[in-house]
């Protein structure tokens, strides 16, 4: 009877230990799944100074220097109902000669963008208002997404670098 009871009480260990390790990457996935949920602020573009085209040198310059006075001209939220937003202020963007050199002002005027989205974890799969799939290939670390910035296909940050964005 003791050996029977031993074997039985061993054998539920093993089914219940198998079914966490299950249930451990299974929440993994739903992890990764859900670390692209929330709104994201592009706060640099990383370029190679040695390739890049004057256009793309500029463009960062003037998203660094908007990142500094806290204005964000890129920003993308995706929602858990899979929809998503775009907002593009980039073609707002003024810059005014002053007595003490150049300003550019954050813009208040901003171009929106809905569309839905799928998530693999490394892909974002996003409808355009064309109805065209574009593909994203995307790298999160916690509050710290890279992307491609051609894959984007937003205006004027589509030369080349990746475009840093900070989850809020």
């Amino acid at each position: 009877m003791y050996k029977n009871f031993s074997a039985l009480l061993a054998l539920i260990m093993v089914l219940f230990s198998c079914s966490s390790d299950k249930n451990d990457a299974i929440v993994e996935q739903e992890v990764a799944l859900n670390a692209i949920i929330g709104t994201w602020d592009a706060t640099e573009l990383v370029i190679d100074n040695n390739t890049a085209s004057d256009d793309a040198k500029f463009g960062k310059q003037i998203l660094d220097f908007l990142t500094n006075k806290d204005c964000y001209i890129v920003t993308l939220q995706f929602n858990e109902d899979l929809t998503a937003t775009a907002s593009n202020s980039a073609n707002y963007v003024e810059i005014n000669a002053t007595s003490t050199g150049l300003d550019i002002p954050c813009p208040t005027q901003t171009d929106e963008e809905s569309s839905i989205y799928t998530f693999d974890g490394s892909i974002i799969s996003i409808v355009d208002t064309n109805g065209d799939t574009v593909l994203v290939d995307v790298s999160i670390d916690g509050a710290i997404m890279m992307v491609d910035a051609a894959d984007l296909e937003i205006p004027d940050f589509t030369d080349s670098g990746q475009l840093i964005f900070v989850k809020r």
